[in-house]
């Protein structure tokens, strides 16, 4: 397999007017090599759904650190919301794996929101029906597996994107936006964080920045290397939040 680079952009914003965004996301890395990310939107929003979320969001990734396989950790967190919530509430599931023992993209969701895959330079809407975790006995997830190669895009968001502008008459064309950034000259070479990044701005226009449910968007992409770059892993977070509390220099 040539060398290439896997990126990771994750970009998300809460509900207006409530103090908690009910979408988690984490990444964690796999123990046979490789990456694993979990975005989970969980039932209603605020606090109640954030606290949903963090169940499932916890329990994948906790499986998927010890090696246990997606559509099993997809099966498990399900099992494991029915349980603790009477099958009362739920929650939608997107893993997206980056699996260097097969050298597999893996894409598995539980969410009415289609995942986007593009690879060679052709999109992919992968929207076949499935469940949210939490509800139905027999839930499963729907899972597309793609071989690792250089040019490939893998795009999930929650509801919050599908839902952007209705109210106003307008909606966010998902496939249009990722079509535009994909286009020459970058070539397919557009970083993952600049993609997640655009897709948000689109859903905050047709909110009039003023979101109505809570939006997370997720971009996986593998580039080609660069040669002349270093071999160091890189993680950055930006998270602006507020503290209830300011305490003086000196105090």
């Amino acid at each position: 397999m040539p060398e290439v680079d896997v990126q990771i952009g994750v970009a998300k914003i809460r509900k207006w007017a409530t103090s908690e965004s009910g979408d988690s996301v984490e990444v964690v890395e796999r123990p046979q090599g490789g990456l694993s990310l979990v975005m989970v939107d969980g039932q209603r929003s605020g606090k109640a759904a954030k606290s949903i979320s963090n169940v499932v969001v916890r329990k994948a990734i906790a499986l998927l650190a010890d090696g246990v396989r997606d559509g099993a950790v997809a099966r498990a967190a399900h099992d494991y919301l029915r349980t603790m919530r009477g099958g009362k509430v739920s929650a939608t599931l997107n893993i997206v794996s980056i699996d260097l023992e097969t050298e597999t993209v893996v894409i598995s969701r539980n969410s009415h929101c289609p995942t986007i895959l593009v690879r060679e330079g052709r999109i992919s809407l992968l929207d076949d029906p499935s469940e949210p975790v939490g509800i139905r006995t027999w839930t499963k997830p729907v899972i597309t597996e793609s071989p690792i190669a250089p040019h490939t895009y893998v795009v999930a968001f929650t509801d919050g994107v599908l839902h952007a502008g209705l109210g106003q008459g307008r909606q966010l064309d998902v496939l249009q936006v990722v079509r535009e950034h994909l286009a020459a000259p970058a070539q397919g070479d557009e970083p993952a964080q600049r993609l997640a990044d655009a897709l948000l701005s689109g859903a905050l226009d047709c909110d009039q920045g003023r979101p109505g449910d809570d939006i997370s968007v997720a971009v996986v992409a593998i580039l080609p290397a660069d040669a002349d770059a270093d071999q160091v892993r890189r993680i950055s977070v930006r998270f602006p939040t507020r503290i209830k509390r300011v305490i003086q220099d000196g105090g």
